[in-house]
């Protein structure tokens, strides 16, 4: 009796070192894998929507009050569409401007049910991204979230187009103009490929005289627009906008 107690006490005396030289082996290969494949194991970062509630609820006051009329285009994404008078600088065009300023892609995700289905649009042209970069989000992360923001307009809104605005060169963020490179030209590529996705290239004219930009583009700040940097745009997008309503 004695000798069968020893030997089931061995056996799991050798159970627990054989599982504890598993665990030492997967662990030292996350490590390894981690280091070879950084992004792979990123923690994304999360922006808590939950800030712009007022500013959502806003929209649907006066969406309430004077509900637009369907098939415009809307004008979506953060400071530099809130900032900017749309309806002045395309006044040949219907639109809606539902810009929200600090915004980032994933903003737009969640409140599309709110903002974007609602007002059936023909051409979504949006500006998104800068925030995302700023915010310390992976240019994965970022294209990421705007595959699922095209896919949602794919899905609930067919037939509906996107006019994607890549993120701007600016001053203040000049140090991050390499990421925020590397999502502008992986969504360039993804509108390459998809009849309803169009890339309005506002980045390379605003590099014309090198990088960082002209800073009579840019409002003191060194991010927002001027009005010379808002026209600067506008001759950018206008046409790609044509394009993609008589399409």
């Amino acid at each position: 009796m004695i000798i069968k107690h020893l030997k089931n006490k061995l056996r799991v005396v050798s159970g627990i070192k054989h599982f504890f030289l598993f665990a030492k082996a997967v662990f030292g290969a996350l490590i390894l894998l981690r280091g070879l494949f950084p992004n792979a194991f990123a923690d994304e970062v999360v922006a808590d929507p939950h800030r712009f509630d007022d500013a959502i609820a806003a929209f649907e006051a006066a969406d309430k009050a004077s509900m637009p009329e369907h098939g415009k285009v809307l004008f979506l994404g953060s400071s530099s569409i809130r900032r900017w008078d749309t309806a002045r600088a395309f006044p040949e065009i219907d639109s809606i401007n539902r810009g929200f300023g600090g915004s980032q892609t994933s903003d737009c995700i969640y409140f599309f049910d709110r903002i974007v289905s609602p007002y059936k649009p023909k051409v979504i042209v949006l500006y998104e991204g800068d925030n995302d970069i700023g915010a310390g989000k992976s240019t994965e992360q970022v294209v990421k979230d705007f595959e699922t923001f095209a896919n949602q307009v794919r899905v609930k809104l067919p037939g509906t187009k996107v006019v994607y605005i890549p993120i701007k060169p600016s001053i203040k963020r000049a140090s991050l103009w390499n990421k925020m490179e590397t999502v502008n030209q992986e969504v360039q590529t993804l509108a390459a490929n998809s009849k309803a996705l169009y890339y309005a290239d506002i980045a390379t004219p605003m590099l014309a005289t090198g990088s960082p930009p002209d800073e009579s583009l840019f409002a003191k700040d060194g991010l927002h627009l001027s009005d010379k940097g808002n026209a600067l745009w506008a001759s950018v997008i206008g046409p790609v906008i044509e394009e993609a309503l008589e399409e």
